[in-house]
């Protein structure tokens, strides 16, 4: 059992895999989550970008991000709908990086891969050519 201060309101609760925050904050997300739903659920209201929706709503956009990630709301109905890709904020539909980033971590991985294989590689060809001598 792991105690933690809730983030929103800093109360002592009990967290578990499923809530990140105390049942009172709890409470308050479901209805904001239910203002949010009601909302888009709407056919007039479905292609609604996440400015409108906060304006509509009065939610906080970091707290429909949230519904997004956590797979509460999913936006896959909802065209206009996305969330900012963790490096550089481009709005995204899924995943956690856009492709663009993606990319850049990806090549920057593939080379220090190759930088760390040339070093090795010198490395153990420089124990080949290592000569001892004794001292008498």
């Amino acid at each position: 059992m792991d105690l933690f201060n809730c983030p929103n309101c800093n109360s002592l609760f009990v967290k578990s895999k499923f809530r990140d925050v105390c049942d009172a904050c709890y409470k308050e997300e479901e209805a904001q989550f239910d203002k949010v739903y009601d909302y888009i659920r709407k056919k007039s209201n479905r292609t609604a970008s996440m400015v409108q929706v906060v304006d509509a709503t009065g939610v906080e956009e970091e707290l429909i991000i949230k519904f997004v990630k956590t797979g509460k709301l999913r936006i896959a109905q909802f065209p206009n709908l996305g969330i900012p890709c963790e490096k550089c904020g481009t709005v995204i539909r899924s995943g956690r990086l856009c492709d663009s980033c993606s990319q850049s971590i990806r090549s920057g991985l593939e080379t220090y891969e190759n930088e760390e294989k040339r070093r090795l590689e010198i490395e153990e060809r420089d124990k080949k050519n290592t000569y001892f001598t004794k001292d008498l």
